[in-house]
């Protein structure tokens, strides 16, 4: 059920990168970087090539070099990923024919390009997966260079984003830079919300309550350590607990309504690894 999980939730995140770069990346020349970026710009001078297409040739070539340069290092949710990616693309297009932009705000345009396939990648990510593509050329450099993979991959795609600047002009070339910057913020906060949970730290006069509550009703583990108050010097229970947004307001509710005056301290953390959380492989 896990994987099956995993591979439902990696199909719909890349559902949603390929409906960005059909609906809104292609009509409008958004060469953000990535696979897509390049396969747009060549489609430029080959008009008559669907994008998906030249996604799938692009893909294949970097699948064979990356087992040239990299063997086995890259897994077969990337190679998976970078195809189906492709074929997505490649479906939609034949399904869904934009000669133009959807509307006549090119600013607009480029939200919902970055934001869909953003959303989309972070879906992907969050599953231990990637889009492939480009990620295979910054996990080459990495290797025989020493930058690392995000500078690397930054790099790649900065490259992508300067070529359409002399393909479709300075204008889309300057919207598809902006668009690359807020593509990298905009992943990283859908990954953190996808993964967020709360940190509780309970001091209360009821802790025999709470501690079963969590146990018992919630299905959580708590960590119970003795302190005592630096102004009172009286000893206390200090509880500890770790859970999902949903399980967070339970708790918050249980603790006000048997002890009012109970020491709650609730913090937001979006890496969680650990038995009940992410796992560590």
């Amino acid at each position: 059920m896990k994987k099956l999980r995993e591979f439902i939730f990696i199909n719909f995140g890349l559902f949603l990168v390929a409906v960005g770069i059909v609906l809104f990346k292609i009509p409008n020349n958004f060469a953000t970087g990535g696979v897509s970026g390049v396969a747009i710009i060549i489609g430029k001078f080959f008009p008559n090539g669907q994008v998906g297409l030249w996604m799938l040739i692009i893909n294949l070539f970097l699948v064979i070099v990356g087992f040239i340069f990299l063997g086995r290092d890259f897994g077969s949710k990337t190679v998976y990923s970078s195809f189906a990616l492709s074929g997505l693309v490649w479906l939609l297009e034949r399904w869904i024919v934009i000669t133009n932009p959807l509307t006549g705000d090119t600013f607009l345009e480029l939200i919902f390009a970055i934001l869909l396939p953003a959303v989309g990648s972070g879906i992907v990510f969050n599953s231990n997966a990637s889009t492939g593509g480009t990620d295979i050329v910054a996990k080459i450099l990495n290797k025989y260079t020493s930058i690392n993979i995000g500078k690397t991959l930054l790099i790649v795609d900065f490259g992508i984003t300067v070529m359409a600047l002399f393909v479709f002009g300075v204008r889309i070339g300057l919207y598809s830079m902006l668009g690359l910057i807020l593509k990298s913020f905009i992943i990283d906060l859908v990954i953190e919300s996808l993964n967020i949970s709360k940190q509780f730290v309970i001091i209360s006069e009821k802790p025999k309550e709470v501690q079963e509550f969590i146990v018992k009703e919630l299905k959580r583990g708590a960590t119970v350590h003795k302190a005592y108050g630096a102004f009172s010097h009286e000893e206390k229970e200090v509880i500890t607990a770790i859970m999902g947004r949903r399980e967070a307001v339970r708790l918050r509710q249980f603790i006000r309504s048997i002890d009012k005056h109970a020491f709650i301290s609730i913090t937001s953390s979006s890496e969680i690894i650990g038995k009940g959380f992410r796992s560590t492989v």
